[in-house]
């Protein structure tokens, strides 16, 4: 498997893997344009076989960075497609000095094996009132806010 930042040509393949899983209810739908919009922001893993599976990293501010759009193809699912994705978003962030990541998951256990934390939705007031508001979830959001804190403070 090879982790790799998504080209404009992956677009239309992540925009796909997203709105299988948006219409399953389990992960916020992107289209086409979005995915293109924020390509920048995505990494995607690839096999032999084809694309396994997609995530972004969205930096909102110095310190705090998500875990978005992760998702990874039915056929790619328990071989560790996900856990690679996230270890590449975390390393993305670790190397652009970011201290926290967190997600909004159904997968608290996925995320909870990764070393995520779940915290009160309401201590990531960048994502709430920047992102949410504008979700047709809002404010009934049942996702849990989990978070990993990749560098601690060296005043600590």
């Amino acid at each position: 498997m090879n982790i790799r930042e998504a080209k404009a040509t992956d677009a239309e393949a992540i925009a796909r893997l997203i709105a299988a899983e948006a219409a399953r209810g389990v992960l916020l739908p992107r289209e086409r344009e979005d995915v293109l919009e924020h390509l920048q922001e995505f990494l995607v893993a690839e096999t032999d076989e084809g694309l396994a599976g997609a995530g972004a990293l969205h930096i909102y501010d110095e310190t705090l960075a998500e875990v978005r759009s992760l998702v990874v193809a039915p056929a790619f699912r328990g071989r560790g497609v996900g856990a690679a994705l996230v270890a590449a978003l975390e390393a993305r962030a670790h190397a652009l000095g970011i201290a926290r990541v967190f997600a909004l998951t159904y997968e608290t256990r996925f995320f909870a094996r990764l070393g995520y934390a779940e915290v009160p939705k309401e201590s990531l007031p960048q994502k709430i009132w920047g992102v949410c508001v504008h979700c047709a979830h809002f404010p009934r959001c049942d996702e849990t806010a989990m978070i990993k804190t990749l560098v601690q403070d060296k005043a600590a």
